[in-house]
């Protein structure tokens, strides 16, 4: 599932500083992080979609069901309210142990 997510980050990826050809180690993390941040997203995309859609569509048509609507939209959102619940149990656990260093 190609989304065109970040397909242009790697042409700026040295451009920024304009010093002579210097990199900009600050520019490089940022766009790294941003890079991860894109496919942590994709990652999580694919991934819900591969689970409902297995949960959900017994014999895959021309269209979705009125059952099959419904039961996409609930999958999904209980998918991303787990992976919320996740995502802010660990960050608070990665910020009492950097506190705690």
């Amino acid at each position: 599932m190609e989304s065109g997510f970040g397909s242009d980050f790697g042409s700026d990826f040295g451009s920024g500083g304009g010093g002579g050809g210097k990199l900009d180690p600050g520019l490089i993390m940022e766009q790294v992080k941003v890079q991860i941040a894109v496919a942590n997203a994709q990652e999580l995309l694919q991934r819900m979609t591969d689970k409902c859609f297995r949960k959900c569509i017994g014999k895959p048509g021309g269209a979705l069901d009125n059952s099959e609507q419904k039961c996409i939209a609930m999958c999904m959102d209980r998918y991303m309210d787990a992976w919320n619940a996740v995502s802010r149990a660990y960050n608070s656990r990665l910020q009492r142990e950097r506190a705690n260093m």
